[in-house]
């Protein structure tokens, strides 16, 4: 293979999956990215736009719509022989051993018994779980069983190592010391992986694990921007040189989720059928970051809110973004700032308080569009007629997050109420 040739390539690949009645939601719209040699790939964005599925098509689980995956080079149909995957969850196989579990891979790929043995044995000590080898899932702690999962994978010798948000079901110290220890691994040029790609939420993971990070953009998901990272490793995280890598990424990322644009509601001349999509975000979130706002003088810094609060920097954007748009808050470039609606709204009472979230409702015109639909259905509108009402309206959107989220704030606002047994929306 011509060493500046990429190992795997993504070209113009879009996915979407069919919907019975309905237009096909599109997850990811013309992605291109390349994994390289000898480096490792962060992926991150906002929750919804796609990493996961990005992923499963480089796995070959998923086949793009259009576009297509290529191999070294050449054409990629069916699963990807060369590639090994981590997951989030550990997908652990309960009722066997760690040993049993590292096998089990090696086994399904038709290698010979001594051969699973001495692989098993490696990757197993290559993970630091020597001693364990005959426990069960349910006997080890969140962080062993992530190790489980990397030595699955990497028994298996692949080309490309897939993480789907690896350290995001762990505590902060085990996540800390599984980096470093594929940090350790990633060292060994004789036996690791030619590349890997992991999706990440965490800025400041991304920039210390990754040669270069992708950044997403949702609705439908695509590559905005590839960041390099030029830091040598290992990197110190309180250095001047990463601490301007992390402002970059930070505002890369903002400027995608929070245009200097007001949101709020559509023009009067903007077409019948179009709605707001709604960030899929609880109002308690929204009422949580207007308290933090007001307790720092009606003003942060986004990066800040995301530290100070503990939340995700993931998690904050959708609240940021639903706090804009019912007008509680403004985000000129990277600065959240209390709209005097906002700090009206912080320091009224409970009563006061949802009516005036009702009232920034019914300026969002996916709400009047469901008034109206409660009012012609003489009170009591079907889950299923309003789903269907948001799939033809919102194509790009997960119809069930955006019922939940409309559901969830018009219930705050004494809007809608929602009655689950009869799975029927009502007026308050």
């Amino acid at each position: 293979m011509n060493s500046s040739q990429p190992l795997l390539e993504l070209r113009s690949v879009q996915v979407q999956f069919p919907r019975p009645g309905h237009s096909p939601q599109r997850v990811l719209e013309d992605v291109r990215l390349d994994v390289r040699n000898e480096e490792i790939l962060c992926i991150i964005g906002p929750g919804g736009s796609g990493k996961s599925t990005l992923l499963r098509v480089m796995a070959g689980l998923q086949a793009p719509t259009h576009g297509e995956v290529r191999q070294r080079g050449e054409e990629l149909v069916g699963l990807n022989p060369n590639i090994a995957m981590v997951f989030q969850n550990f997908a652990l196989i309960p009722w066997m051993t760690v040993e049993e579990n590292v096998r089990v891979v090696l086994r399904a790929r038709g290698i010979g018994e001594p051969e699973v043995r001495r692989r098993a044995a490696g990757a197993i000590q290559k993970v630091g779980l020597e001693g364990f080898e005959e426990a069960f899932p349910r006997e080890l702690a969140r962080g062993s069983k992530q190790r489980v999962g990397l030595a699955r994978a990497l028994a298996v010798e692949p080309e490309i190592l897939l993480m789907d948000e690896p350290f995001s079901q762990v505590d902060a110290l085990t996540a800390e010391a599984l980096r470093a220890e594929i940090h350790d691994i990633w060292k060994d040029v004789e036996t690791n992986p030619s590349a890997i790609v992991m999706v990440s939420h965490s800025i400041r993971e991304a920039l210390v694990m990754a040669d270069r990070v992708a950044i997403m953009s949702g609705n439908p998901g695509t590559i905005r921007t590839v960041m390099e990272v030029p830091l040598p490793r290992p990197r110190d995280a309180k250095s001047p040189a990463f601490l301007r890598l992390v402002d970059q990424l930070h505002d890369l990322i903002t400027s995608a989720e929070l245009p200097d644009v007001q949101v709020t509601t559509l023009s009067p001349d903007a077409a019948a059928d179009e709605v707001e999509p709604l960030p899929h975000c609880q109002s308690g979130h929204v009422l949580g970051l207007l308290e933090f706002l007001d307790g720092q003088g009606g003003k942060s810094d986004l990066f800040n809110v995301a530290s100070h609060t503990q939340v995700s920097f993931e998690r904050v954007l959708p609240i940021v973004k639903s706090a804009e748009m019912l007008d509680f808050v403004d985000t000129p470039k990277r600065m959240v700032i209390l709209t005097p609606l906002g700090q009206r709204f912080v320091n009224a009472g409970m009563d006061e308080r949802k009516d005036i979230w009702k009232a920034q409702l019914l300026e969002l015109k996916l709400f009047r569009v469901v008034r109206d639909m409660v009012e012609h259905a003489d009170g009591e509108l079907a889950k299923e007629d309003l789903v269907h009402e948001l799939v033809t309206r919102l194509p790009k959107e997960d119809p069930e997050h955006t019922f939940e989220t409309l559901v969830a704030w018009a219930r705050f606002g004494e809007l809608f109420a929602y009655r689950e047994d009869q799975e029927t929306l009502a007026f308050e």
